[in-house]
Protein backbone atom coordinates (compact mmCIF):
# COMPACT_ATOMS: atom_id res chain seq x y z
CA UNK A 1 0.00 0.00 0.00
CA UNK A 2 1.63 3.20 -1.24
CA UNK A 3 1.68 6.65 0.31
CA UNK A 4 0.76 8.26 -3.01
CA UNK A 5 -2.64 6.55 -2.85
CA UNK A 6 -3.62 9.00 -0.09
CA UNK A 7 -2.68 12.19 -1.92
CA UNK A 8 -4.99 14.97 -3.04
CA UNK A 9 -4.59 18.65 -3.86
CA UNK A 10 -6.57 21.08 -1.73
CA UNK A 11 -6.95 24.78 -2.54
CA UNK A 12 -5.77 26.73 0.49
CA UNK A 13 -8.98 28.76 0.65
CA UNK A 14 -10.91 25.58 1.54
CA UNK A 15 -9.02 25.16 4.82
CA UNK A 16 -11.47 26.50 7.42
CA UNK A 17 -9.79 29.23 9.49
CA UNK A 18 -12.71 30.02 11.80
CA UNK A 19 -15.61 28.11 13.35
CA UNK A 20 -19.23 28.56 12.35
CA UNK A 21 -21.31 30.45 14.91
CA UNK A 22 -23.91 27.67 14.79
CA UNK A 23 -21.98 24.41 15.06
CA UNK A 24 -24.62 22.17 13.53
CA UNK A 25 -24.99 24.30 10.39
CA UNK A 26 -21.81 22.82 8.95
CA UNK A 27 -22.32 20.87 5.75
CA UNK A 28 -22.68 17.10 5.91
CA UNK A 29 -21.66 14.60 3.25
CA UNK A 30 -23.27 11.19 3.68
CA UNK A 31 -21.56 8.17 2.13
CA UNK A 32 -23.47 4.88 1.84
CA UNK A 33 -20.97 2.05 1.48
CA UNK A 34 -23.42 -0.55 0.18
CA UNK A 35 -25.05 1.68 -2.39
CA UNK A 36 -21.82 3.55 -3.14
CA UNK A 37 -23.93 6.68 -3.05
CA UNK A 38 -23.43 10.19 -1.76
CA UNK A 39 -25.87 12.72 -0.29
CA UNK A 40 -25.47 16.31 0.93
CA UNK A 41 -27.18 18.08 3.81
CA UNK A 42 -26.35 20.03 6.97
CA UNK A 43 -25.18 18.43 10.20
CA UNK A 44 -28.34 19.40 12.09
CA UNK A 45 -30.18 16.80 9.98
CA UNK A 46 -27.79 13.93 10.69
CA UNK A 47 -30.56 12.04 12.48
CA UNK A 48 -32.21 11.49 9.08
CA UNK A 49 -29.28 9.33 8.00
CA UNK A 50 -28.20 7.48 11.14
CA UNK A 51 -29.26 3.84 11.52
CA UNK A 52 -32.33 3.60 13.75
CA UNK A 53 -31.77 3.29 17.51
CA UNK A 54 -28.01 3.40 17.12
CA UNK A 55 -25.42 3.66 19.90
CA UNK A 56 -23.47 6.88 19.40
CA UNK A 57 -19.99 6.91 20.98
CA UNK A 58 -18.51 10.33 21.87
CA UNK A 59 -14.96 11.15 22.96
CA UNK A 60 -15.35 13.42 26.00
CA UNK A 61 -11.69 14.49 26.20
CA UNK A 62 -11.22 18.20 26.86
CA UNK A 63 -8.62 20.33 25.12
CA UNK A 64 -6.28 22.14 27.49
CA UNK A 65 -4.77 25.57 26.66
CA UNK A 66 -1.46 23.81 26.09
CA UNK A 67 0.58 26.68 24.59
CA UNK A 68 2.45 28.80 27.11
CA UNK A 69 4.36 31.94 26.08
CA UNK A 70 7.13 32.90 28.49
CA UNK A 71 10.47 34.67 28.70
CA UNK A 72 14.11 33.83 29.39
CA UNK A 73 16.05 35.84 31.94
CA UNK A 74 17.61 37.62 28.96
CA UNK A 75 14.16 38.70 27.78
CA UNK A 76 13.85 36.41 24.75
CA UNK A 77 10.43 34.84 24.19
CA UNK A 78 9.98 31.07 24.56
CA UNK A 79 7.01 28.91 23.64
CA UNK A 80 6.36 25.75 25.64
CA UNK A 81 3.77 23.43 24.13
CA UNK A 82 2.67 20.78 26.64
CA UNK A 83 2.49 17.25 25.26
CA UNK A 84 2.30 14.84 28.19
CA UNK A 85 2.19 15.16 31.97
CA UNK A 86 4.74 12.95 33.71
CA UNK A 87 4.29 10.93 36.89
CA UNK A 88 5.72 13.44 39.38
CA UNK A 89 2.96 15.93 38.50
CA UNK A 90 5.42 18.81 37.98
CA UNK A 91 7.17 17.65 34.82
CA UNK A 92 5.97 17.53 31.23
CA UNK A 93 7.16 16.32 27.88
CA UNK A 94 6.89 19.39 25.66
CA UNK A 95 7.75 21.09 22.40
CA UNK A 96 10.17 23.99 22.84
CA UNK A 97 10.69 27.02 20.64
CA UNK A 98 13.44 28.05 20.04
CA UNK A 99 14.87 24.74 21.25
CA UNK A 100 18.44 25.20 19.96
CA UNK A 101 19.01 28.40 21.94
CA UNK A 102 17.84 27.01 25.27
CA UNK A 103 20.07 25.40 27.89
CA UNK A 104 19.56 22.69 30.49
CA UNK A 105 18.59 24.09 33.93
CA UNK A 106 17.60 27.40 32.36
CA UNK A 107 14.42 28.93 33.76
CA UNK A 108 11.50 30.27 31.75
CA UNK A 109 9.20 32.79 33.42
CA UNK A 110 5.44 33.25 32.98
CA UNK A 111 2.91 35.61 34.54
CA UNK A 112 5.64 37.90 35.97
CA UNK A 113 7.43 35.03 37.68
CA UNK A 114 4.56 33.35 39.54
CA UNK A 115 4.87 30.38 37.19
CA UNK A 116 8.37 29.16 36.35
CA UNK A 117 9.55 26.27 34.17
CA UNK A 118 13.04 24.77 34.35
CA UNK A 119 14.53 23.03 31.33
CA UNK A 120 15.36 19.59 32.78
CA UNK A 121 16.48 17.93 29.54
CA UNK A 122 16.55 20.04 26.39
CA UNK A 123 17.20 17.13 24.03
CA UNK A 124 14.43 14.98 25.49
CA UNK A 125 12.24 18.11 25.78
CA UNK A 126 11.43 17.66 29.50
CA UNK A 127 10.57 20.68 31.65
CA UNK A 128 9.54 20.93 35.31
CA UNK A 129 7.21 23.63 36.66
CA UNK A 130 7.19 25.16 40.13
CA UNK A 131 3.45 24.45 40.41
CA UNK A 132 1.77 21.07 40.49
CA UNK A 133 -1.77 22.21 39.70
CA UNK A 134 -0.83 23.60 36.32
CA UNK A 135 -4.35 23.45 34.87
CA UNK A 136 -5.52 26.48 36.87
CA UNK A 137 -2.65 28.51 35.40
CA UNK A 138 -3.37 27.25 31.89
CA UNK A 139 -6.96 28.42 32.12
CA UNK A 140 -5.72 31.95 32.81
CA UNK A 141 -2.52 32.20 30.79
CA UNK A 142 -2.41 29.35 28.31
CA UNK A 143 -3.35 29.57 24.64
CA UNK A 144 -5.55 27.12 22.77
CA UNK A 145 -3.38 24.76 20.68
CA UNK A 146 -4.85 25.44 17.27
CA UNK A 147 -3.39 23.18 14.56
CA UNK A 148 -0.68 24.58 12.27
CA UNK A 149 -2.97 24.86 9.24
CA UNK A 150 -5.07 27.49 11.06
CA UNK A 151 -2.87 30.43 10.17
CA UNK A 152 -3.82 32.88 12.87
CA UNK A 153 -3.34 33.42 16.58
CA UNK A 154 -5.89 31.88 18.89
CA UNK A 155 -8.81 34.09 19.97
CA UNK A 156 -11.24 34.07 22.87
CA UNK A 157 -13.82 32.41 20.62
CA UNK A 158 -11.55 29.35 20.27
CA UNK A 159 -11.93 28.61 24.00
CA UNK A 160 -15.55 27.78 23.19
CA UNK A 161 -15.50 26.44 19.66
CA UNK A 162 -12.27 24.40 19.65
CA UNK A 163 -13.97 22.24 22.26
CA UNK A 164 -16.93 19.87 22.08
CA UNK A 165 -20.04 20.78 24.09
CA UNK A 166 -19.63 17.52 26.04
CA UNK A 167 -15.91 17.85 26.85
CA UNK A 168 -15.18 16.77 30.44
CA UNK A 169 -11.83 15.00 30.89
CA UNK A 170 -8.88 17.37 30.53
CA UNK A 171 -5.91 16.07 28.61
CA UNK A 172 -6.04 16.67 24.84
CA UNK A 173 -3.77 19.05 22.96
CA UNK A 174 -5.90 18.78 19.82
CA UNK A 175 -9.67 18.62 19.55
CA UNK A 176 -11.56 15.45 18.57
CA UNK A 177 -12.97 17.49 15.72
CA UNK A 178 -15.81 15.27 14.50
CA UNK A 179 -17.63 16.13 17.72
CA UNK A 180 -17.38 19.89 17.24
CA UNK A 181 -20.56 19.86 15.11
CA UNK A 182 -22.84 18.66 17.90
CA UNK A 183 -24.93 21.02 20.01
CA UNK A 184 -26.58 20.04 23.27
CA UNK A 185 -29.95 20.50 21.56
CA UNK A 186 -29.00 18.13 18.74
CA UNK A 187 -27.77 15.47 21.17
CA UNK A 188 -31.03 15.75 23.11
CA UNK A 189 -33.02 15.43 19.88
CA UNK A 190 -31.13 12.30 18.88
CA UNK A 191 -31.81 10.72 22.27
CA UNK A 192 -35.52 11.49 21.94
CA UNK A 193 -35.44 9.77 18.54
CA UNK A 194 -34.26 6.58 20.24
CA UNK A 195 -30.48 6.77 19.89
CA UNK A 196 -28.30 5.88 22.86
CA UNK A 197 -25.37 8.18 23.60
CA UNK A 198 -22.33 6.97 25.53
CA UNK A 199 -18.92 8.48 26.21
CA UNK A 200 -15.35 7.23 26.11
CA UNK A 201 -12.10 9.16 26.64
CA UNK A 202 -9.06 9.35 24.40
CA UNK A 203 -6.62 12.20 24.95
CA UNK A 204 -5.50 13.44 21.56
CA UNK A 205 -1.80 14.32 21.39
CA UNK A 206 0.28 16.27 18.91
CA UNK A 207 1.16 13.09 17.01
CA UNK A 208 -2.25 13.27 15.36
CA UNK A 209 -0.79 15.92 13.01
CA UNK A 210 2.23 13.82 12.05
CA UNK A 211 1.98 12.74 8.41
CA UNK A 212 3.01 9.29 7.25
CA UNK A 213 6.38 9.58 5.50
CA UNK A 214 7.22 5.99 4.56
CA UNK A 215 6.33 5.08 0.99
CA UNK A 216 5.03 1.74 2.30
CA UNK A 217 2.42 3.04 4.74
CA UNK A 218 2.27 -0.24 6.67
CA UNK A 219 5.75 0.45 8.07
CA UNK A 220 4.62 3.70 9.76
CA UNK A 221 5.10 3.83 13.56
CA UNK A 222 1.86 5.10 15.07
CA UNK A 223 1.87 7.49 18.04
CA UNK A 224 0.40 6.38 21.39
CA UNK A 225 -2.60 8.01 23.03
CA UNK A 226 -4.15 7.37 26.46
CA UNK A 227 -7.71 6.07 26.60
CA UNK A 228 -10.28 5.00 29.17
CA UNK A 229 -13.73 3.46 28.93
CA UNK A 230 -15.88 2.52 31.93
CA UNK A 231 -17.09 -1.05 32.18
CA UNK A 232 -20.76 -0.02 32.17
CA UNK A 233 -20.15 1.96 28.96
CA UNK A 234 -18.45 -0.96 27.29
CA UNK A 235 -21.26 -3.26 28.39
CA UNK A 236 -23.80 -0.87 26.86
CA UNK A 237 -21.91 -0.94 23.57
CA UNK A 238 -21.75 -4.75 23.61
CA UNK A 239 -25.48 -4.93 24.33
CA UNK A 240 -26.14 -2.67 21.38
CA UNK A 241 -24.13 -4.98 19.13
CA UNK A 242 -25.93 -8.04 20.50
CA UNK A 243 -29.29 -6.36 19.84
CA UNK A 244 -28.30 -5.64 16.24
CA UNK A 245 -28.08 -1.90 16.87
CA UNK A 246 -25.40 0.02 14.98
CA UNK A 247 -22.44 1.45 16.86
CA UNK A 248 -21.61 4.94 15.55
CA UNK A 249 -18.11 6.21 16.30
CA UNK A 250 -17.89 9.99 16.49
CA UNK A 251 -14.43 10.61 15.12
CA UNK A 252 -11.34 8.58 14.42
CA UNK A 253 -10.44 8.81 18.13
CA UNK A 254 -13.58 7.00 19.26
CA UNK A 255 -13.12 4.52 16.44
CA UNK A 256 -9.56 3.68 17.48
CA UNK A 257 -10.59 3.17 21.12
CA UNK A 258 -13.46 0.86 20.18
CA UNK A 259 -11.36 -1.21 17.84
CA UNK A 260 -8.49 -1.37 20.34
CA UNK A 261 -10.81 -2.71 23.04
CA UNK A 262 -12.44 -5.14 20.63
CA UNK A 263 -8.98 -6.59 20.08
CA UNK A 264 -7.40 -6.55 23.54
CA UNK A 265 -10.33 -6.24 25.99
CA UNK A 266 -8.38 -3.69 28.07
CA UNK A 267 -10.58 -0.78 29.18
CA UNK A 268 -7.83 1.63 30.28
CA UNK A 269 -4.40 2.09 28.78
CA UNK A 270 -2.80 3.51 25.69
CA UNK A 271 -3.26 2.67 22.05
CA UNK A 272 -0.98 2.92 19.05
CA UNK A 273 -3.48 1.20 16.81
CA UNK A 274 -2.93 2.09 13.16
CA UNK A 275 -5.95 1.38 10.97
CA UNK A 276 -5.52 1.43 7.20
CA UNK A 277 -7.29 -0.20 4.22
CA UNK A 278 -7.67 -3.94 4.60
CA UNK A 279 -8.55 -3.70 8.30
CA UNK A 280 -11.63 -5.64 9.47
CA UNK A 281 -13.76 -3.54 11.83
CA UNK A 282 -15.18 -5.44 14.80
CA UNK A 283 -17.27 -2.89 16.71
CA UNK A 284 -17.81 0.20 14.56
CA UNK A 285 -20.74 0.17 12.12
CA UNK A 286 -20.90 3.86 11.16
CA UNK A 287 -18.42 6.72 11.38
CA UNK A 288 -18.79 10.48 11.76
CA UNK A 289 -15.65 12.32 10.75
CA UNK A 290 -14.19 15.52 9.33
CA UNK A 291 -12.14 15.91 6.15
CA UNK A 292 -8.51 15.11 6.90
CA UNK A 293 -5.03 16.00 5.70
CA UNK A 294 -3.50 14.04 2.80
CA UNK A 295 -1.00 11.36 3.86
CA UNK A 296 -2.45 11.35 7.40
CA UNK A 297 -3.26 8.29 9.50
CA UNK A 298 -6.72 9.81 9.97
CA UNK A 299 -7.44 9.75 6.24
CA UNK A 300 -6.15 6.18 6.06
CA UNK A 301 -8.55 5.10 8.81
CA UNK A 302 -11.47 6.73 6.98
CA UNK A 303 -10.43 4.99 3.76
CA UNK A 304 -10.27 1.68 5.63
CA UNK A 305 -13.83 2.17 6.83
CA UNK A 306 -15.46 3.66 3.75
CA UNK A 307 -13.32 2.00 1.05
CA UNK A 308 -10.40 3.85 -0.42
CA UNK A 309 -11.98 4.36 -3.82
CA UNK A 310 -15.25 5.77 -2.45
CA UNK A 311 -13.60 8.05 0.12
CA UNK A 312 -10.98 9.50 -2.24
CA UNK A 313 -13.70 10.18 -4.83
CA UNK A 314 -15.77 11.84 -2.09
CA UNK A 315 -12.83 14.11 -1.28
CA UNK A 316 -12.57 15.17 -4.92
CA UNK A 317 -16.30 15.90 -4.98
CA UNK A 318 -16.02 17.84 -1.70
CA UNK A 319 -13.31 20.01 -3.25
CA UNK A 320 -15.43 20.68 -6.33
CA UNK A 321 -18.40 21.57 -4.10
CA UNK A 322 -16.19 23.78 -1.92
CA UNK A 323 -16.67 21.95 1.35
CA UNK A 324 -14.66 23.39 4.25
CA UNK A 325 -11.78 21.15 5.34
CA UNK A 326 -10.00 20.13 8.55
CA UNK A 327 -10.66 21.03 12.20
CA UNK A 328 -13.21 23.83 11.78
CA UNK A 329 -14.49 22.37 8.53
CA UNK A 330 -17.47 20.30 7.44
CA UNK A 331 -18.43 16.74 8.31
CA UNK A 332 -18.85 13.33 6.72
CA UNK A 333 -21.05 10.43 7.83
CA UNK A 334 -20.21 6.97 6.51
CA UNK A 335 -22.92 4.34 6.92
Amino acid sequence: MKLKDFAYDLPEDLIAQDPLTNRDESRLMVLDRKRKSMAHDIFANIGNYLPQRSCIVLNNSKVIPARLLGYRASGGQVEIFLLKKLKDGYSYEVLLRPQKKLKNNEKIYFNPGHLVAKIVDKDERIVSFNKKNLISFLDRFGHMPLPPYIRRADKTVDRKYYQTVYAKKEGSVAAPTAGLHFTKQLLSKLQKEGHQIVEITLHVNYGTFKPVEQEDVTSHAMHCEDYHIFRKTYDAIRRAKNNQSSVVAVGTTSCRVLETIAENGILKGDTDKFIYPGYHFRLVDALITNFHLPFSTLLMLVCAFGSQELVMQAYQDAIKMKYRFYSYGDAMLII
